[in-house]
């Protein structure tokens, strides 16, 4: 058992050694000498850890340092000391300095894997981290709630690390207002590379949240500047803005599934962020607006095909007499100076309209308070392919006015507004993926009140003497994925290509062997026709097995336990299963997570493939989850259970997989649960799951099932049941969609099999 330190740290207030000791260095190598060094710091000692693994230390770095002399604690080499196992990091004092550290291969034992306190009384002040990471350093199971960086305090800052793979419960960083301490903070989070973040299949994983409900009024003059935040996809706010007079400025978005998201408080900036989508993402979104005196100015929107909440830019409804946990009416809000490129109905206003509910929701969950006293003004939009609805209304627009707007639809028609002109103009791109207008020097453009106070545009020149519409007056446009400049210096970001290998099986001892000793991305290729296999094929990386003839299909027979699967899906695992025929016990399962510490998502993909006999084709246990499945060209048969998605029945808006697609494949006497994926709890703000189910056959399947349905969807927001054969299946409906949600159906066959019918509304247990 690994001993775990504890770093009880005292605070040295002897002003008469200050002078004696300032710019004393010590070389520490183990957690007694740390604690040791930090009890004896004064101002401008620097305590420098030695390189290699601390495992399992937990920091309490107290001390007051001044602004000219700070304590410092840092790395003897940054990225060279490796903070592992249960570690954590507390500050408190004045004038604190970490950096170079690096969390990896652990959890945090706390709330906080770095935070700007010791205790309530003991916060951090004036104090700064840096040239950090942390990555992959996450909690046993999604359910389990920490934060990475959690702020109190004031004038502390976070800035030139990197933060990546977040898979639990809990914002990536939070700031905390309660108390005087805390409020009125000016902290600063800049020149940071948020890494990829998965989605995690519920609320509860924004990458940055300022504040919460509670402290929703409370000033806080957070700044959020020049930060990349890349492919931040835990849920639908990247930033959820809960407090008063916070900054957001030249900050890149880039592909990242979500919004910045003004959700309570009011009177933020929003001001030159970049926000670039990609054609192969419909989640990818922009700003979304809630509250009052908020300023839009100088932001960049291209290939965004968010919809709703998360539109490029999604105006929204308040509730009348709002809670503060709720939705606040947007009002005095400025959009200016803004420019939307090749973006999917980019301006969505009334977005959370829900009047059409209110037969199944209390009064106080109803956004019917439609924006007021709202301007945009100087936007540019253009479509290089026309847009027939770049305006959508949701609700009424009355309160909203539009002045010296241009859009280029490519003479597309559309119900426009006035104070929205149609004009041809070309654009060019300077930079990757950012383009500008080659001319608009013609277009009026409006003076508001302080519209004065606009001096630069997206690219930092001057609007004095070259002002026009749209988000740039000139053309010096930065490299805005020059990665050097987020982040830290030392820590290379960009992934190594290593050339998949590919390992020859020809018995089930050396599938066995291949599967353990695989490296990510490899190939195991089966040159025989059967395989017998008696236990689970652990898969905790990304391989692909296939048949070495697809045309002559391989066997794997699972002879395992009852309930024990076939392939038992670990943290990180992602398993390509292609040309082979898969069989069971009719006890056993083909597929499963781990029935705890699934820490990390996992992906299943089936292809051109059999499976029957299983009592499970999928069984997905409480707490995991799956960014994708998906089953295509295959035949499953003969099997009681199909694919049970359904264990996260707390109906706390989360669910089991973010994406299912079933394509093109054959479902034959499944007994019950053919697809049973559920979401639970109203939680309008998550957007997710997401079903395909398209050209398939479902045919003597259902005949076991207790509630009479085939397909079981309750909850799921995205569902498209279209192009499928549905026979002979002993059920009283196919499947019963949600109408207010983005259910469809379309172009089905359906005989001897009930129907599909659709629910305007369907009655959720109110999470708030």
């Amino acid at each position: 058992m690994k001993k775990s330190f504890i770093l009880v740290i005292l605070t040295c207030f002897w002003i008469g050694c200050q002078t004696d000791n300032t710019g004393t260095s010590i070389n520490v190598t183990n957690a007694d000498e740390l604690a040791e060094a930090i009890i004896n710091a004064t101002p401008g000692t620097e305590i420098v850890m030695a390189d290699g693994e601390w495992n399992d230390v937990q920091i309490r770095f107290e001390g007051i340092g001044t602004k000219d002399a700070p304590i410092t604690l840092r790395a003897e080499t940054p990225g060279k000391v490796l903070i592992q196992g249960q570690s954590d990091l507390k500050l408190a004092g004045e004038y604190l300095v970490v950096a170079g550290l690096y969390f990896t291969n652990g959890a945090s034992p706390s709330d906080a894997v770095i935070q700007f306190f010791i205790d309530s009384k003991n916060l951090a002040n004036n104090s700064r981290v840096t040239n950090c990471v942390i990555e992959n350093f996450n909690k046993p199971q999604r359910n389990m709630q920490d934060l990475w960086v959690r702020f109190k305090g004031r004038n502390n800052q976070l800035d030139h690390c990197y933060l990546a793979g977040k898979s639990n419960r809990g914002p990536t960083i939070r700031v905390d207002l309660e108390g005087n301490e805390s409020i009125k903070n000016y902290h600063r989070i800049n020149n940071n590379h948020f890494g990829p973040r998965p989605p995690k299949g519920g609320p509860s994983a924004e990458t940055i949240q300022i504040g919460n409900s509670s402290t929703s009024m409370t000033p806080s003059y957070t700044q959020v500047y020049n930060n990349l935040f890349d492919r931040c996809n835990g849920e639908v706010e990247v930033i959820s803005s809960k407090s008063n007079f916070n900054e957001f400025r030249n900050n890149v978005f880039y592909k990242s599934e979500g919004s910045l998201v003004t959700r309570h408080g009011n009177y933020c900036t929003v001001d030159g962020n970049y926000f670039i989508g990609d054609d192969n993402s419909p989640h990818i979104g922009g700003i979304r607006l809630i509250g009052t005196g908020h300023w839009v100015t100088n932001n960049y929107f291209y290939n965004l095909r968010g919809e709703i909440f998360r539109a490029p830019l999604a105006v929204m409804n308040g509730i009348p007499k709002s809670p503060l946990n709720r939705y606040i009416q947007v009002t005095d809000v400025v959009v200016a100076y803004n420019t939307w490129v090749n973006c999917k109905s980019p301006w969505q206003f009334g977005v959370g309209s829900n009047i059409d509910q209110k037969e199944v929701l209390p009064p106080s969950e109803i956004r019917s308070e439609t924006p007021e006293r709202t301007l945009i003004a100087n936007n540019v939009i253009y479509n290089e392919e026309g847009d027939k609805q770049p305006i959508i209304r949701h609700d009424s627009i009355d309160g909203i006015d539009f002045k010296s707007n241009v859009i280029n639809n490519q003479g597309i028609a559309f119900r426009g507004v006035d104070g929205l002109i149609e004009k041809d103009f070309t654009m060019t791109e300077l930079v990757p993926n950012i383009w500008v207008p080659t001319s608009l020097s013609d277009v009026e453009v409006y003076q508001g009140f302080d519209f004065d106070q606009i001096e630069k545009d997206l690219f930092g020149n001057t609007r004095d003497e070259n002002n026009r519409v749209g988000a740039t007056a000139g053309t010096n446009a930065p490299d805005i994925m020059d990665l050097s400049k987020y982040g830290p210096v030392w820590f290379d970001t960009n992934s190594k290509d290593v050339e998949s290998q590919i390992h020859k099986a020809g018995n089930a001892d050396e599938l066995i062997q291949a599967v353990a000793s695989a490296s990510d991305g490899d190939i195991i290729e089966l040159t025989a026709s059967n395989y017998d296999v008696g236990s689970s094929l652990k898969i905790d990386k990304k391989i692909v097995i296939q048949s070495a003839d697809s045309t002559n299909k391989s066997t794997i027979n699972y002879l395992g336990a009852s309930e024990t699967p076939a392939f038992e899906m670990n943290p990180n695992g992602e398993l390509v299963l292609k040309s082979i025929k898969l069989s069971g016990n009719s006890e056993n399962y083909a597929f499963a997570s781990l029935k705890g510490n699934m820490s990390s998502l996992y992906n299943l993909k089936v292809v051109d493939s059999e499976i029957t006999n299983f009592k499970y084709v999928l069984k997905a246990y409480k707490y995991s989850f799956s960014e994708y499945i998906k089953i295509k060209s295959s035949i499953i048969q003969n099997c009681k259970n199909g694919l049970e998605l359904s264990s996260e029945d707390d109906d706390r808006g989360e669910y089991n997989a973010e994406n299912i697609y079933i394509l093109d494949t054959q479902f034959d006497r499944v007994d019950k649960n053919v697809i049973d994926y559920y979401r639970g709890g109203y939680d309008e703000s998550t957007v997710g799951g997401n079903l395909v189910i398209q050209g398939s056959s479902f045919t003597n399947c259902g005949s076991e099932e207790e509630n009479g349905i085939l397909l079981n969807t309750y909850g799921i927001i995205n569902v498209d049941i279209s192009e499928n054969t549905f026979r002979n299946n002993g059920v009283k409906l196919i499947a019963r969609l949600w109408g207010a949600k983005n259910n469809s159906h379309a172009s089905n066959t359906i005989e001897n099999s009930g129907q599909i019918i659709t629910e305007q509304n369907l009655p959720l247990k109110l999470m708030y």
